[in-house]
């Protein structure tokens, strides 16, 4: 089947990660990718809707998911050139509470904020995975938070609207919190 990105973020060491998936979600048709140094390089497959690739605050760590196993992974990465290390390993495991993660990001403390497609809301989770609490949004399809702003503490949170009639389904929101992301990094090419 033809695939397409569903999800991309530059990394601390300058390279770029790039989720793909089936165009019809097919199983296992995607992979996620590393480009770096001139390099492209396939990291994990096979995933079937990739999501939540981003990393930890020392860019020791990548996180990533497949939203239809409902875990969040983490890896390990080479410090010097930021290529993974060995395997990655379950840091979340939602599929008890059935919940389908889908984008994240990482904010200055280290703290995992994921979007939770189909629950209409933003998660966080401490540095070791536990659940700390959640902000509700009014549309169910939540697919990505970012960190925006002048101080880096506005959350912007986007939605989809497939096959919904929900009023406010396919909006980007914002809320002001008391925590501040981290900047996106630079791809080096």
């Amino acid at each position: 089947p033809l695939t397409r990105s569903n999800d991309g973020r530059a990394d601390p060491h300058g390279g770029f990660w790039i989720g793909t998936m089936a165009k019809d979600a097919s199983k296992g048709q995607g992979a996620i990718y590393r480009y770096y140094g001139g390099e492209l390089r396939q990291l994990f497959a096979p995933i079937t809707i990739s999501n939540s690739i981003c990393f930890s605050v020392d860019g020791l760590h990548a996180y990533f998911a497949d939203t239809v196993t409902h875990k969040i992974m983490k890896w390990p990465l080479n410090e010097k050139n930021g290529w993974p290390v060995g395997e990655p390993y379950t840091f979340i495991d939602l599929s008890t509470e059935g919940l389908f993660p889908d984008g994240s990001i990482v904010d200055e403390l280290g703290y995992l904020w994921n979007a939770q497609w189909g629950a209409g809301r933003v998660a966080r989770y401490s540095p070791s995975g536990t659940y700390v609490d959640d902000i509700a949004f009014p549309a169910s399809q939540i697919t990505c938070p970012a960190f925006g702003g002048e101080e880096m503490k506005t959350l912007f949170v986007t939605s989809a609207s497939l096959n919904l009639k929900e009023p406010e389904a396919g909006k980007t929101f914002t809320i002001e919190t008391e925590f501040r992301g981290q900047k996106e990094h630079s791809v080096r090419l």
